[in-house]
């Protein structure tokens, strides 16, 4: 896994918790399905969850996603 493939990995966590999630579901559901290839990616497992949001980014830059905040915390959001 690379920094590149997460856009495409925050998209289907996303689509699994049903399209709406607080980020740190985001983060678990990604956690859960891809532990191994996130160990086994390099420096990509000590950045992973910073290079998320970057892939959020990416997908609200492309109107594929929005956010919200809500009692302090991130809301992601697939449109």
């Amino acid at each position: 896994m690379t920094r590149d493939d997460l856009p495409n990995v925050v998209e289907g966590a996303l689509r699994e918790l049903g399209g709406s999630a607080p980020l740190v579901a985001v983060a678990r559901e990604i956690w859960d399905r891809y532990e191994p290839e996130l160990r086994s990616s390099g420096d990509l497992f000590y950045t992973w969850q910073y290079d998320m949001r970057w892939a959020a980014q990416k997908l609200r830059d492309a109107h594929k996603l929005t956010y919200r905040r809500s009692k302090g915390r991130h809301h992601w959001q697939l449109t």
